[in-house]
């Protein structure tokens, strides 16, 4: 929780004021407000918070295309405060992944379970995605390595053991990935089959 960057959007000015005061009691670090979502993109992109409270309908853009945005550029989570709850606006915040959604005014007793929530449930997202895209591109080496060794095997004719002691011990003496190694192979192999 400590050192948690926010940045509130809202038109009222008193809400805002108050809404800062909540989270400064609560030990979160307010780093900007604005009353339109223009001039909160501004600062996001500048000030880079952890999380941002924004009303849903805002002048320029509303709460629901800032949290759009800041989910396509993980920019971080958004919770969307309303003075009134329909099902469209649900519907729309799921959809612009909304992290949660708060009617106004906010009770204080609440403020921390959607502070906390957001801030942990995006953090896990963003590492569930690193480990995502690390498994790709280890799923994306070996297709290679195995590729590289199928043609050192068929034109070298040597077996995959073999094959793959060339590539590692390449890899070792070059100071490269293995996937350079194999990219190399590959590479070469098709330049000599043109």
């Amino acid at each position: 929780m400590a050192n948690q960057r926010i940045i509130i959007v809202d038109e009222d000015e008193t809400w805002r004021k108050n809404l800062k005061t909540m989270l400064g009691k609560l030990g979160y670090l307010v780093v900007g407000d604005a009353s339109d979502g223009t001039g909160a993109l501004k600062q996001i992109r500048t000030r880079l918070p952890d999380l941002l409270i924004c009303q849903d309908n805002l002048p320029g853009l509303s709460g629901l295309e800032l949290a759009q945005i800041l989910y396509e550029d993980k920019l971080g989570p958004v919770i969307l405060t309303t003075d009134y709850m329909q099902q469209e606006l649900v519907e729309k915040a799921k959809d612009a992944r909304v992290f949660a959604i708060m009617l106004k005014p906010i009770d204080e007793s609440h403020l921390l379970p959607a502070v906390e929530l957001a801030l942990g449930n995006y953090q896990e997202i963003i590492k569930l995605e690193k480990q995502v895209s690390e498994l790709r591109d280890t799923l994306e080496t070996r297709k290679l390595v195995e590729k590289a060794k199928g043609i050192l095997m068929k034109s070298m004719r040597i077996t995959e053991e073999e094959a793959f002691k060339r590539i590692q011990k390449q890899s070792m003496n070059k100071r490269i990935s293995m996937r350079a190694v194999a990219e190399a192979v590959i590479l070469a192999y098709n330049i000599n089959q043109v």
